[in-house]
């Protein structure tokens, strides 16, 4: 790991994660999880204040440093939150454990989001939830172009981030059923598409 990536981009991404747009759409999707619930890609915990009487939050993200920034922010919750630092690719829990997990703009930045969804669904209870917001490939063809030419460089300096992926054909066939999706561009940042639903884990 480079210094940028160690001591920069964990602050760069702690704030653009923080902006307006971004900020509006959290408490919609996390308020929705319920009993042992893993976050992945947790990140400086953002989503923090949006949980309602979780029971305990696993929060995975392989970047020590971000989880340092989210110390506050852990101090403010009532519910028990227990680090584990590792990739989505290789979940260190038991399977059928967990009863949500939420993700909330982590796909995009995973190498192998297939092998990702694979273990998200080893973990999860028997009809348990996957809560997503992801941003991905924008079903129009010329924004389609631009994210496919953009995300190499978009890509370098965030962190892996792919503009490109098709979160919902990802999801389902890691074996999900998806019974909730929104899909639209945001506003001010149309080259983000975004992903918005819920998908259970049918076993």
């Amino acid at each position: 790991m480079n210094p940028y990536q160690k001591y920069i981009l964990p602050r760069l991404l702690n704030s653009t994660m923080r902006r307006e747009e971004t900020e509006k759409l959290r408490p919609g999707v996390v308020s929705q999880a319920v009993g042992r619930v893993l976050e992945v890609g947790f990140g400086s915990g953002l989503n923090l204040p949006h949980y309602r009487g979780i029971l305990k939050l696993y929060a995975l993200d392989p970047s020590l440093e971000l989880y340092n920034l989210a110390e506050t922010r852990i101090k403010e919750v009532s519910f028990p939150v227990e680090y584990i630092k590792a990739s989505a690719e290789n979940i260190p829990l038991s399977e059928n454990t967990i009863d949500t997990v939420v993700s909330t703009w982590s796909m995009c930045s995973i190498p192998r989001p297939e092998l990702a969804l694979k273990e998200i669904f080893r973990v999860l209870k028997p009809g348990g939830k996957f809560i997503f917001i992801e941003h991905g490939k924008s079903p129009g063809r010329l924004t389609a172009k631009w994210q496919k030419w953009l995300t190499p460089i978009f890509g370098y300096v965030s962190g892996g981030c792919h503009l490109d992926r098709e979160v919902d054909q990802l999801i389902s066939q890691a074996g999900f059923k998806i019974t909730e999706l929104e899909t639209f561009p945001q506003k001010r940042r149309p080259l983000l598409f975004m992903y918005k639903g819920v998908a259970l884990a049918k076993k």
